[in-house]
């Protein structure tokens, strides 16, 4: 078996390898194919495994062992090349049969390699800074977000809903007088107002009283998630169980001396600012960095692998799962509300996986390039750290803590390390 190379004129990390396979190599591979599956065979007169090879040639043709016969000379001839040529493969080869037959056999192998990360320029460059304020609404919001959760709910029983109340009700939805799945609920909580329900129902939930029940008469929109529904009219049987009402404390000093430790609402507001700031100059520098990273790998020539990018989308996919999981809802019942399939939802990703694997591809070539440490002394600092807040020794923290974890953590430390050699070589304006 002799085989050439000719690496290709664009791709310097892609070779193509022409394999020849002389008449007598073929033939012993088929007789290794044959070898290797004559069990599979029945053939009456014959115990199984034990029918000759040329009268299985003759029963189905001399080339009934080829394929197999490929299969072994592609993985034998795949492996001794990539050990006398010492290549790394990162995707599947690309694999073309010439010919195959009695006087041998003749295919190619494409391999691809991984292909060194070419740095653009990242020292020098001149990045537009972030500049994210607090303002006077920012505060005001978060007041407001305090005031909420510090509300009195109480129920109220001599009058009829109103815009606002939070309802508790039930309800049962039917379409042509049959009920439909996901239309049925009790002790249901809805705030009417809030427009979270089909438009048109929690209005008409408006003026009932504690105890009456209604027919609520609705069309569902053109564009709503289940196809099955859309643009359907439907009828909702309503029944109301309580009416609940939220009261709002006033914003003064004493509820800023109720929700915080200060004294008075204007002390109280400054450390709201104070807080904000920094969480703001945190936005900043995050966005700082994301911009500088952003135009180094634009500026960069890095082969990005679809191995590396499937991995990534499943990864990516697995996030979003995880995600879908604390919301309560399952992927197969996501992918049904959002009519999309599995293979949608990959190439929604594709694009996003593809950045980030050049990313962390240009960015382990800047470590590598700037000799950039990792500080172990931060890393031992860090460790501790959890291993108090855990109530354990370093020791007994580092024997049951997962390799994944700490490689986390010493991954943030090593990134972080990176980007402050970029904050201290490059401008932000």
């Amino acid at each position: 078996m002799t085989y050439t190379k000719l690496q290709d004129e664009k791709r310097e990390n892609v070779f193509t390898f022409t394999i020849d396979v002389s008449a007598d190599e073929f033939a012993a591979a088929v007789n290794k194919a044959y070898e290797q599956t004559k069990g599979k065979y029945s053939v009456q007169g014959f115990r199984k495994g034990k029918v000759p090879k040329k009268f299985l040639e003759n029963m189905y043709g001399k080339g009934v062992f080829y394929d197999d016969a490929l299969d072994i000379l592609l993985q034998e001839s795949y492996d001794e090349i990539l050990q006398k040529e010492k290549l790394e493969p990162v995707e599947r080869p690309d694999v073309d049969i010439v010919k195959a037959g009695g006087d041998g056999a003749q295919f190619s192998i494409v391999v691809t390699t991984l292909k060194e990360v070419k740095l653009g320029q990242y020292k020098g460059l001149k990045i537009k800074k972030s500049d994210i304020k607090t303002t006077d609404e920012d505060v005001r919001r978060e007041l407001e977000r305090t005031r909420e959760n510090a509300a009195r709910i109480f129920s109220v029983d001599d009058r009829p809903a109103k815009k606002g109340d939070t309802v508790v009700l039930d309800f049962s939805g039917s379409v042509n007088g049959e009920k439909f799945k996901g239309g049925t609920a009790e002790k249901h909580e809805l705030v009417l107002g809030s427009g979270s329900f089909i438009p048109g129902f929690e209005e008409q939930v408006e003026g009932l009283k504690i105890g009456e029940e209604k027919d609520v008469s609705v069309k569902f929109p053109d564009d709503y998630h289940a196809e099955d529904l859309k643009g359907k009219d439907a009828v909702f049987a309503v029944k109301l169980h309580e009416i609940k009402v939220k009261e709002l404390p006033e914003i003064d000093d004493e509820f800023a001396k109720d929700v915080s430790e200060f004294e008075t609402l204007a002390e109280y507001k400054a450390d709201i600012k104070k807080k904000l700031d920094e969480k703001n100059d945190e936005k900043n520098k995050s966005i700082d960095e994301n911009s500088l990273i952003e135009r180094i790998v634009e500026g960069s020539d890095a082969y990005v692998p679809s191995t590396f990018v499937e991995r990534e989308c499943e990864s990516l996919i697995r996030q979003f799962e995880y995600r879908l999981v604390f919301q309560g809802l399952k992927m197969k019942d996501y992918l049904a509300y959002s009519g999309q399939t599995g293979d949608d939802l990959k190439a929604q990703y594709k694009e996003s996986a593809e950045k980030n694997v050049k990313t962390r591809m240009v960015m382990e070539k800047l470590i590598e390039t700037e000799n950039i440490k990792l500080d172990t002394e931060k890393l031992d600092e860090k460790i501790a750290e959890l291993a108090k807040n855990a109530g354990k020794t370093v020791e007994e923290y580092k024997a049951n803590a997962d390799s994944g974890e700490l490689d986390y953590f010493a991954n943030d430390l090593l990134t972080n390390a990176l980007f402050t050699f970029l904050r201290e070589n490059n401008e932000f304006i």
